[in-house]
């Protein structure tokens, strides 16, 4: 490919909203443009990456033996109202009507589509195990896009489902969808690591996710470097020691003025954050009123606290006028005298004695509360954020917290989608089983992002060669000067072209300096520059983008390696 024809355009500054290091260089190379939020168009450059990408996908799902299809991205809405789903999502779903005025919604994934064509198309034991999977779009109406293509609206997704006769089926199929997503991000170059996760609206029994390391990532990762132990924050153990057992002392008023923060509090009545308890409120889709309370010393773990009350639709936060109708005062509230609301208290704040707590009146805390005396919350369970040197819940050691980003998900559905919508087989005694489903994610778009994160510098991106748009840059400089260049430049694209190798080639009328920075730029595994000085020492000058390093070789040795 010429560059003089490539439909692109580098550009020489940074866009005014890039965040992140991928949003950044992928917009300023001409791999990608922004239609509107969240909504990118894929450059020739960004889409050939985009199939590379693909392709390694592809080969390491045949090799545990998908088999790939397509599913439609528009479905009937009454498919998600079989599963349930239809009313849980919230507005991240996009709703609309036909010409018919019939309800449709836009795919932000397939479990339901699998699970209606088992029951169509899978009647006997002998059609299970199989394994399907398609690259699709998906549409998500995310609330805040951010990060170029880290996260965005649409994108497209290799999903895969696994479909078995059995629980241990499902097992064996997990297992190779675990080892081929480690050979995947392998050969992408990605270093990855795998952590335990909330199912969220998948359901199921037990997800992991792939994560890359970055302190970009809005995930945060619980990790123990001692013994492996790595998951989520969303769904991490605590593993703080128990409070030291106390005499249980009898409550007492103080006035706290000015005191609306744990920390505030701390510091007037000069005790540890440890010593006090937190009440932070939240709403569910369906309108309950939640109280949590965990210790002064943690945050709530929303995604905890919301799989413990199954908030249907979520949390949001609780408004002032919310938390007054159910006689609490924000910034001195606790749940002694409350009414109308949920308590969920964390299960190591409800262990330890005598905290400080609101009294539910502007400038008043409590000394000596204590859960189960004074207030007997609806619910007990781990409901706090594990912290940077919590013991680990495997073997006790420090964990360490990391930020990260989901390039990949494995979920165990087991049977909820297939009972949901009745999709059985035959068994080879005679009895009527449910099919097992699991369900496999990789988004292209998020992949090609943090390939570019983990593989860029100060001059561009440096992309790795499995998923480089070209092998190559040829870069001629001084053409117009020096015939001898052009004849050496386009001779060589030349016979590689008729060969079936294609090449990038900046056959542009630039100067060297504006080559050369976009050469770097554009970040192909290797730059080949033709000029003047190149032919007087010997050749082609050829450049590792990624580690720099230079030498001037024959132009025949560097064509018969790349047609090698």
């Amino acid at each position: 490919m010429r560059l003089s024809r490539l439909f692109f355009t580098s550009l020489r500054d940074d866009p005014a909203d890039a965040e992140m290091a991928s949003h950044r260089l992928l917009v300023r190379a001409g791999y990608v443009r922004q239609l509107g939020a969240g909504i990118y168009s894929l450059l020739p450059l960004g889409f050939r990456v985009s199939q590379r990408i693909e392709q390694v996908i592809r080969d390491e799902m045949n090799a545990i033996g998908g088999q790939e299809m397509e599913m439609p991205v528009v479905h009937p809405a009454d498919l998600w109202r079989e599963t349930g789903r239809y009313a849980k999502i919230g507005p991240e779903m996009v709703r609309f009507k036909d010409r018919s005025g019939r309800d449709m919604v836009l795919a932000m994934t397939h479990e339901e589509v699998v699970a209606d064509l088992l029951r169509d198309l899978v009647k006997s034991y002998r059609q299970l195990p199989a394994i399907v999977y398609h690259f699709q779009t998906k549409f998500r109406d995310e609330p805040r896009s951010r990060g170029g293509l880290i996260r965005v609206r649409e994108f497209v997704m290799k999903d895969s489902y696994s479909l078995d006769a059995d629980a241990a089926g499902l097992d064996r199929a997990y297992d190779l969808h675990y080892a081929a997503y480690e050979k995947i991000f392998e050969r992408l170059g990605l270093a990855t690591v795998a952590v335990g996760a909330d199912v969220g609206i998948m359901g199921g029994s037990l997800a992991h996710e792939f994560m890359a390391l970055n302190d970009a990532g809005e995930d945060t990762l619980v990790i123990c470097e001692a013994c492996g132990y790595a998951a989520n924050q969303q769904i991490a153990a605590v593993g703080a020691p128990d409070p030291a057992p106390e005499e249980l002392r009898l409550i007492e008023e103080v006035a706290t003025p000015e005191t609306p923060t744990i920390a505030s509090l701390a510091a007037l009545l000069g005790v540890g954050t440890d010593r006090t308890a937190k009440a932070t409120f939240f709403v569910t889709g369906d309108g309950r009123l939640v109280t949590a309370i965990v210790r002064g010393d943690f945050e709530v773990n929303e995604t905890k606290l919301g799989n413990a009350v199954k908030a249907i639709g979520g949390l949001r936060p609780a408004q002032t006028e919310e938390i007054k109708a159910a006689g609490m005062e924000p910034g001195y509230a606790s749940p002694i005298g409350a009414h109308d609301t949920t308590v969920v208290m964390d299960e190591l704040a409800a262990r330890s004695p005598n905290l400080v707590a609101g009294a539910n009146r502007h400038g008043y805390h409590l000394l000596n509360v204590n859960s189960g005396r004074d207030f007997t919350p609806d619910l007990v369970t781990d409901i706090a954020n594990a912290r940077a040197g919590d013991g680990c819940p495997n073997c006790g050691s420090p964990v360490v917290l990391r930020q990260g980003i989901e390039v990949g998900n494995i979920f165990k559905l087991g049977t909820d989608f297939t009972k949901a919508l009745g999709s059985t087989y035959l068994a080879e005694d005679g009895s009527r089983n449910l099919v097992v489903m699991g369900s496999y994610g990789i988004g292209l778009g998020r992949a090609m992002a943090c390939i570019v994160e983990a593989h860029h510098d100060d001059k561009g991106i440096a992309w790795p060669a499995s998923v480089a748009p070209y092998p190559a840059q040829l870069v001629s400089l001084g053409a117009s000067r020096d015939p001898a260049v052009g004849e050496a430049a386009e001779g060589l694209y030349q016979r590689l072209t008729d060969a079936g190798v294609e090449l990038l080639y900046d056959d542009r009328d630039e100067s060297p300096g504006v080559k050369l920075t976009d050469a770097e730029l554009l970040g192909m595994p290797r730059i080949l520059t033709i000029s003047p000085r190149s032919l007087t020492a010997g050749g082609v000058e050829v450049t590792d983008r990624a580690s720099g390093e230079r030498s001037v070789r024959p132009v025949s040795d560097v064509e018969a390696e790349l047609r090698g």
